[in-house]
C-alpha cells in the first residue's frame, strides 16, 4: 500500500501461526492475536477482501493451520478529531464522480492530528467536497483518503469520493497494483544505474519518529523500492523511485539505508554535507541549496490506478515543483562551472 505517509488510512498487519497452532477460523485467530481488534471488524475486512492467508483471499470459514501466514489491512479506528472545512486552494489534477486526484504541495499535512489540527489536506477536501465531521464521528464518514504522503513530500494523492470507490482503490493498494513513481535527489553518486532496495521497515527503538530497515521480518513490514538514475552531478544524484509497496517513510528509509539519504532530509541524515569538498565556498553553496529546497527533495510524480467504476487504467503526472527544479538547476550550473 504506500509512502503511507504513504501513508494511508489503512493499517497493514502480518501474523504467522505457530508450529503448534490448532485449527482455528481465521476471524477468531486474528481477533485473538491482534490487540484491540474485534471479531466483527475482522469479518468486515474479510468481506471486503482485505485478508490474505498464504497470499490467497480468505473466506469467513477459512481455517488457520500451523505456519500459515496471514496478511490483512483494516481502516484505522476513529481519531476523535473534529474536521472542519477550510477554504484552502487545491491543485486538482483529475476529477470525476468517483475519484479526485490532487497535487499536494510540500509543507501540507495530509490528516489532522499530532499538533496539526487545521490547514491540512483533509480540511481542504472537506471544504471542496462540502462535507464536515464532528469529533464523535468515525473516519468512515469522511470516506476519502486511501493513502498519504509525508508533510514535506510533494506530489499526487488519489481521493475516493464515495465508499465504493474507496473500497476499490484500497484493494488496489493492498495488492500493490497502484503505480507510484517518485523523483528524488539523493546524496552521493550511486555505483549502478539502477537497483532495488528491499527489507523490513519498522520504527527505530531509539527514535519513534524515525524508521529503519531490519533483517527480522517480525520487526516491521516488508518493503520494496526500485530506483533508477536520471541525472548524475557527482556529489548528488537525481533518481526515479518506483514503489512496489508503500510504507511510512519508505523511500527516505531505503535510500538512507544504502548510504544515499535524500538531499536535505533532516530526519535521515540528509540535511548535512555528505559529499564534496571542505572549502568554505562549497559549504556556502550547499547552504544555498538547502535554502532553495528547504525540505527533503522528494516528489510523487506519477500515479496510475484502475478506475473503480469504468475499469479504465488512469495515469497521471505532476511536474517537479519549483523548489526541486531550482535545486537541480543549481547543481547543474555548479557542475558545469567546475568542469
Amino acid at each position: 500500500m504506500t509512502d503511507f505517509d504513504q501513508e494511508e488510512l489503512f493499517e497493514h498487519f502480518r501474523l504467522v501461526a505457530d508450529k503448534g497452532q490448532a485449527p482455528l477460523r481465521v476471524d477468531k485467530f486474528i481477533a485473538t492475536h491482534q490487540e484491540g481488534t474485534s471479531r466483527s471488524r475482522v469479518q468486515q475486512a474479510i468481506k471486503l477482501g482485505y485478508v490474505l492467508v498464504n497470499d490467497k483471499p480468505a473466506k469467513a470459514n477459512t481455517i488457520i493451520r500451523p505456519c500459515d501466514v496471514i496478511k490483512f489491512v483494516m481502516p484505522y479506528e476513529r481519531r476523535g478529531v473534529e474536521i472542519l472545512p477550510e477554504n484552502i486552494p487545491l491543485d486538482v489534477v483529475y476529477e470525476d464522480e468517483d475519484v479526485l486526484v490532487v497535487n499536494k504541495p510540500a509543507g501540507m499535512v495530509v490528516h489532522p492530528g499530532h499538533g496539526n489540527y487545521n490547514g491540512t489536506l483533509v480540511n481542504a477536501l472537506a471544504y471542496y467536497l462540502g462535507i464536515s465531521q464532528g469529533a464523535e464521528e468515525g473516519d468512515e464518514r469522511m470516506g476519502v483518503l486511501v493513502h498519504r504522503i509525508d508533510k514535506d513530500t510533494s506530489g499526487l494523492l488519489v481521493v475516493a469520493k464515495n465508499p465504493s470507490a474507496q473500497a476499490h482503490l484500497a484493494d488496489q493498494f493492498f495488492i500493490h497494483s497502484i503505480d507510484r513513481v517518485y523523483t528524488a535527489v539523493v546524496w552521493g553518486n550511486l555505483a549502478e544505474d539502477e537497483g532495488t532496495v528491499a527489507g523490513t521497515i519498522g520504527r527505530d527503538p531509539n527514535d519513534r519518529l524515525r524508521f529503519r530497515v531490519y533483517d527480522d521480518p517480525e520487526k516491521g513490514k516488508w518493503a520494496v523500492t526500485h530506483w533508477k538514475v536520471l541525472e548524475r552531478y557527482g556529489f548528488i544524484t537525481v533518481v526515479e523511485c518506483r514503489l512496489e509497496t508503500g510504507r511510512t517513510h519508505q523511500i527516505r528509509v531505503h535510500m538512507s539505508s544504502i548510504g544515499h539519504p535524500l538531499f536535505n532530509d533532516e530526519r535521515y541524515g540528509g540535511a548535512e554535507i555528505r559529499q564534496g569538498t571542505i572549502y568554505a565556498k562549497y559549504r556556502q553553496f550547499i547552504q544555498n541549496c538547502f535554502a532553495v529546497c528547504p525540505r527533503q527533495a522528494l516528489h510523487a510524480r506519477t500515479l496510475g490506478f484502475t478506475h473503480p467504476r469504468s475499469g479504465e487504467r488512469i495515469f497521471l503526472e505532476a511536474p517537479l515543483p519549483d523548489d526541486m527544479t531550482a535545486l537541480i538547476e543549481k547543481w547543474r550550473s555548479y557542475v558545469t562551472a567546475i568542469r
